[in-house]
């Protein structure tokens, strides 16, 4: 990305092994985020061309002297943020948040082969080589699913419990999709794009409902009795929607918000008396990562259906277009 709006597709030097921890992953699948919609739009500055993407799918070709359990010829697929998965907070469950971890942005994974720093700690690797009918799905995980998943996890999805939605891009949708395999016995979602609502009810949504704001929270408590729900997923990350889900839950209640924030500022007050649990940020992808490469293996969950246009890498740039103009909700790139 050159500036905003302008993204092209330019010859790279090859990936090589820079630190003895890194692997080079040939990239079978990569995929455009909602959050590479910031800097597309302004929000976010930009400092010269930038390298895009972090999410991927793909086969090891190198791996350096110090990597003792990822191999080359692996297929894998890796967390937005590379973690020795061994320091004490990689092990209380927070990998990217790891005292070594490195951002895939300031790699860049839209690209045929990418490098991979921590690779032992970062990479899962999968049981084989997936079917072609899998990677969308398997791609997910990388960090839309498992982001949506550590949402829904923080906001206590659970039997008997009902969690709201704020947000339909693919990480709410994911969210929803989390929320009912964790046993959530109500999903309300905002939403108001046709296409979206039809497919969070597809991924187990109950309620679809097109308010916003104070609208939507008056809603979700109309639906509970008055109380509000008790967990709230947050996956915008502008001020209103961060209001919309504290409202939404109940006093006790928990959000999980993973919505990259920008322009947020919370009156201390008014959350102090919210009485909300808040629980949230960078989601721990590689915490979740074998659990849903497994599901998604067994077929037990498709979180790629949150695909809805596929691309070679050559037209990255109408992928953001088309994500830009909400005529996506995210666009897969084929290599």
């Amino acid at each position: 990305m050159h500036a905003p709006g302008d993204v092209r597709v330019e010859d790279r030097d090859e990936p090589t092994i820079v630190e003895a921890t890194d692997a080079v992953v040939r990239v079978t699948a990569a995929c455009i985020c909602g959050s590479d919609l910031w800097p597309y739009r302004g929000v976010v500055p930009l400092h010269g061309p930038t390298p895009m993407g972090h999410e991927y799918v793909g086969v090891v070709e190198q791996v350096g002297d110090a990597v003792r359990e990822i191999r080359v010829g692996d297929h894998v697929v890796g967390s937005f943020v590379a973690s020795d998965n061994t320091c004490e907070i990689c092990r209380a469950g927070y990998q990217s948040r790891c005292v070594e971890h490195v951002m895939m942005t300031t790699i860049g994974t839209q690209a045929e082969r990418t490098r991979v720093p921590l690779a032992d700690g970062t990479l899962v690797r999968l049981p084989g080589e997936p079917d072609a009918d899998l990677l969308p799905a398997l791609l997910a995980a990388s960090d839309v699913l498992g982001t949506g998943w550590f949402a829904a996890d923080a906001a206590h999805a659970g039997p008997g419990r009902t969690v709201a939605v704020v947000g339909d891009g693919a990480v709410g949708l994911s969210a929803v999709l989390a929320a009912r395999h964790l046993g959530a016995e109500r999903v309300v979602v905002s939403s108001r794009h046709p296409d979206r609502q039809a497919l969070a009810r597809e991924l187990g949504a109950t309620d679809v409902l097109a308010e916003r704001g104070d609208a939507f929270v008056a809603r979700v408590k109309e639906l509970t009795g008055g109380y509000g729900a008790h967990g709230v997923v947050e996956a915008v990350g502008t001020e209103e929607s961060m209001w919309q889900a504290i409202g939404s839950a109940r006093p006790g209640g928990h959000v999980g918000y993973v919505g990259v924030t920008h322009g947020v500022t919370l009156d201390g007050l008014r959350l102090f008396m919210s009485g909300v649990h808040l629980h949230g940020g960078p989601a721990p992808v590689r915490r979740y990562l074998p659990e849903l490469v497994d599901l998604v293996w067994q077929r037990a969950i498709d979180p790629g259906k949150v695909f809805d246009l596929t691309l070679p890498l050559e037209k990255a740039a109408e992928g953001y277009r088309a994500m830009d103009e909400r005529r996506a909700t995210k666009v897969l790139l084929t290599p």
